[in-house]
């Protein structure tokens, strides 16, 4: 029989958020793919499986992607998991998987938990669209630039978040997006899963009253309506924007497409 690469999800918390589909395949495939073999290791034990694993992550992808298929095209299936959820999804896999099937290798995704489609079914947000968007810019002027550009989407936005810059983050959401609802999920699955529903400010403001933010982090930002009028001077708009940490010509930028305004326009009045 041909050898197959199976992408299998595993649990993003509880450990019984496994399919019978993905114990199975894991317990006969000749190999597993692991993005950290230790974290995996605690999944196999949990469910009695011995197979041999590889250490697979963002750093060796690139050469060891090469080496996985030499074994895929030798007539030994195998299965690349990641250290939560379904591989590839804001985690490596995307250069195994492609040199496979480039390769002529049959691949095979077995679906399971999902951080961003469990967090968006309990958020109370629109479901009909929706825009997974990985994690946040950790600097703070890309993650502005990020959230102007995607202000007026017409669709739930999903990002991921570290937990020491949630703060941060949450702040940036209420300066390029406004009192629109958000819902930060938190440790999904898990003894001490938590949704947090408001503003961007009003949920930062819970958050920062705590001693410390632990845990896993999705943040989910309800769908653009219609544009909200805006009367603040553009002098004032442009300021507010340098002040949340983009710069004049950014800002000018943001404030242009916020009003559906050209930036030469803006630049007439406030340059």
């Amino acid at each position: 029989m041909p050898a197959t690469l199976f992408v299998v999800a595993t649990p993003i918390g509880n450990l019984e958020d496994m399919t019978y589909r993905a114990v199975r395949i894991l317990g006969e495939v000749d190999w597993i793919a692991c993005e950290d073999t230790r974290q995996t290791s605690k999944l196999l034990q949990h469910y009695g499986i011995d197979k041999p694993t590889v250490s697979y992550h963002e750093h060796n992808e690139l050469e060891r992607a090469k080496e996985l298929v030499e074994r895929l095209q030798q007539g030994l299936s195998g299965a690349l998991v990641s250290d939560a959820g379904m591989p590839l999804v804001s985690d490596p896999g995307y250069r195994l998987v492609r040199a496979a099937v480039e390769a002529g290798v049959s691949v095979q995704a077995l679906p399971g938990a999902s951080a961003p489609l469990t967090a968006l079914a309990a958020s109370g947000l629109p479901t009909d669209e929706f825009h997974f968007c990985g994690f946040l810019p950790v600097k703070q002027r890309q993650r502005l630039q990020l959230l102007e550009e995607l202000k007026h989407e017409r669709a739930t936005l999903i990002f991921f978040e570290a937990p020491h810059r949630v703060l941060e983050a949450l702040s940036d959401v209420q300066a390029a997006m406004g009192p629109r609802p958000v819902v930060v999920a938190r440790e999904l699955t898990k003894i001490f899963e938590e949704y947090l529903r408001g503003t961007a400010a009003e949920i930062r403001e819970r958050l920062a009253s705590r001693d410390s933010i632990r845990g896993e982090i999705t943040i989910l930002i309800g769908k653009a309506t219609k544009p909200i009028l805006d009367n603040t001077p553009l002098d004032e708009a442009v300021e507010s924007c340098i002040r949340a940490g983009l710069s004049r010509m950014e800002a000018m930028k943001a404030v242009a497409r916020q009003r559906g305004m050209s930036k030469r326009d803006v630049y007439k009045v406030v340059g």
